[in-house]
């Protein structure tokens, strides 16, 4: 076969206070910036992203990789239309050159533009049109997407993460490249059948480090037989404010029967679970004084997830909360990152290593009950911004993070950079001389990606809700626009439109 290949990844949410341009989807930073022709086989090696699992599970195959355009960027508020719809095109200008036989996306499933709703239903739509009905079309998806009718109608099929931290998007996309070579080998499309799960899950309660998420994904992956070749759970991201958002089940089988009980059977699993879908959250004092008490008896680091500042979630990663309960408890030895003030680390650049400098550090995102915090800082360290990581989520990525620098205060040490990305791998602190093995306290903008290369060397983790606009109860949003009967948190109230 001749495969176009092509990605589009963003994850929306409505309520931040910051939009995606085309500027951010070109730029290098925590994610590759655009990439188009061979660049993307040149870029996408080596790495956990599905791009990369697909390309290596077609390498020495006689089928043909036609790269036509892949973009990424940190998730925040809408995709701008100019920049969805340039690279939009991107993509639709290389399959059409392409004249493939197939095609594989690597695509979210959570975008939402200024002009619709649907970023992902529409691209996969543009691309049905263009290439005809009978076309193979197959697209990996995020754990996080919010899948649409769209979605699964215009795709011959869907596959989705299995894990959050999501340590298997490059084996997400091998699984795509498998299912595509079967479609290869003469398998007909599949039937496809989907359920929608009647509440929302907060972020943190999807992991699957924890239970429910655990067992239900165990049980998911056990259902897969030859009639029911593909299922998949997402649990949805629960900051798109939109009629479809919500968590889903997908279920592809030989025939409609297969399909039918397989989504039937995992849906009523996690039906059944929905008290479960909860973790506790502390307040920024709360967290603080707990880790202090027990980093007394600990021998590795307590940490503190700032979920609500979760750039991974939104969030600028610039909220001075979490930073504010540190100095007010008098936390020693800790360390939060990353701390996005460009200008901040700017002068950092400027005063030089050893300096006291005197800013206001971070706020600067309009977001309520968070202010800048205005103090005097010592220049510890200065980076350019390169990082090199390797955990297991994000193994393999070089990020470019701009002028960095490492302050502290009173005995608090800040990673502060100029581009935000969630603080989810070690490397991410060691860049600007800061060990995390040898802190009492760590606190990570994050949710809960930092749990693959943090948990192994963490006493405890704890998570914590300062002011930021991921707010960790879906319940807090102000909604105007789910699906009637949503409810909004686990055994929580139905939204009602007003």
């Amino acid at each position: 076969m001749r495969i176009a290949i092509g990605g589009f990844q963003h994850e929306t949410n409505t309520f931040a206070p910051t939009r995606a341009t085309f500027e951010d989807f070109r730029r290098d930073g925590g994610w590759p910036g655009l990439r188009r022709g061979g660049e993307i086989l040149d870029t996408m090696v080596a790495r956990n992203v599905p791009i990369a699992g697909f390309i290596e599970q077609l390498k020495g195959t006689a089928h043909t990789l036609l790269p036509t355009a892949w973009a990424a960027t940190e998730p925040s508020a809408h995709v701008t239309q100019d920049a969805f719809e340039r690279i939009a095109a991107m993509i639709l200008e290389g399959v059409r050159d392409a004249r493939p036989d197939a095609v594989y996306l690597d695509l979210h499933g959570a975008m939402v533009t200024e002009h619709l709703d649907d970023g992902e239903g529409e691209l996969l739509a543009r691309v049905r049109r263009l290439v005809g009905p009978d076309m193979p079309i197959i697209a990996s998806l995020d754990l996080h997407a919010n899948v649409t009718r769209q979605m699964l109608a215009c795709a011959d099929t869907l596959v989705a993460y299995r894990t959050y931290p999501h340590v298997d998007m490059a084996d997400t996309g091998a699984r795509a490249a498998h299912l595509l070579l079967q479609r290869a080998a003469g398998l007909p499309r599949p039937a496809v059948a989907a359920r929608r799960i009647p509440f929302l899950i907060p972020l943190s309660s999807q992991s699957t480090d924890l239970e429910p998420s655990r067992g239900v994904y165990a049980a998911l992956a056990a259902m897969e037989s030859a009639e029911l070749p593909t299922l998949s759970f997402t649990p949805g991201f629960p900051a798109a404010d939109f009629p479809e958002c919500g968590p889903v089940v997908f279920a592809y089988g030989k025939s409609a029967g297969s399909a039918q009980a397989g989504a039937d059977a995992l849906a009523a699993m996690i039906e059944a679970a929905e008290a479960r879908f909860d973790v506790q959250v502390w307040s920024p004092e709360a967290a603080v004084q707990r880790a202090m008490q027990l980093a007394r008896q600990a021998s590795r680091p307590v940490v503190i997830a700032d979920t609500q500042d979760n750039p991974g979630a939104g969030g600028n990663s610039d909220t001075t909360g979490m930073l504010r309960a540190l100095l007010s408890c008098g936390a020693p030895r800790a360390a939060l990152g990353l701390m996005v003030d460009a200008a901040a680390a700017r002068a950092a650049h400027a005063a030089g290593v050893g300096s006291t400098i005197t800013v206001a550090l971070g706020g600067k995102s309009g977001i309520a009950g968070d202010a800048p915090l205005e103090a005097s800082f010592r220049v510890e360290a200065l980076s350019d911004g390169r990082v090199h990581c390797n955990g297991l989520f994000s193994r393999g990525a070089t990020m470019v993070l701009g002028p960095s620098a490492c302050l502290s205060i009173q005995g608090v040490r800040v990673v502060v950079c100029s581009h935000k990305t969630q603080l989810a791998d070690q490397a991410l602190y060691r860049f600007v001389g800061i060990e995390p093995t040898e802190q009492a306290i760590l606190v990570n903008k994050s949710s809960v990606h930092f749990r693959a290369d943090f948990t192994p060397i963490a006493h405890e983790i704890l998570v914590a809700a300062a002011p930021g606009p991921m707010i960790a109860d879906p319940g807090g949003f102000a909604w105007t626009r789910l699906a009637p009967g949503l409810r909004l948190r686990p055994l929580g109230r139905p939204f009602a439109p007003r």
